[in-house]
């Protein structure tokens, strides 16, 4: 299952740094038009790209934490919020973008999101009890 996760996750990612790549070029695709026809579209785009990225590679990295100020900090949330803030800041320098902290924002909310839901959807379950009979 791992390996599938894994694989996956690449593949996303692949798949975003396709987009960015477009969008550094300034060309078009039909994401971009899916994008601005939805209301606020680019926020929710960054904010599910980068929280279902967050996701993936919170599990690619086998949930490895660290602990900072007494918060427990997935390895993989932190790799994707550094890409997020890289990626964010290349803009200033590329012709064709814009740099948004509204983006960066919304980038960062996804993160914490699906970290959030990486920690519910990995807690272990209590053994089921298989002495227990309704006779």
């Amino acid at each position: 299952m791992h390996k599938l996760i894994s694989s996956l996750s690449v593949a996303f990612l692949g798949f975003i740094a396709w987009v960015i790549y477009l969008a550094n070029t300034g060309q078009n695709s039909i994401f971009f038009e899916l994008v601005r026809s939805i209301p606020y579209g680019d926020k929710v785009g960054h904010f599910c790209l980068f929280g279902l990225l967050t996701l993936g590679i919170n599990f690619v990295f086998k949930l490895k934490s660290y602990s900072l100020i007494s918060c427990n900090i997935y390895v993989g949330s932190t790799v994707v919020f550094l890409l997020a803030l890289v990626e964010e800041l290349s803009q200033y320098y590329i012709p064709n973008r814009t740099l948004d902290a509204f983006d960066l924002l919304a980038d960062i909310l996804g993160i914490i999101t699906f970290s959030l839901f990486t920690k519910l959807i990995s807690i272990p379950k209590p053994p089921q009890d298989a002495s227990f009979s309704w006779n």
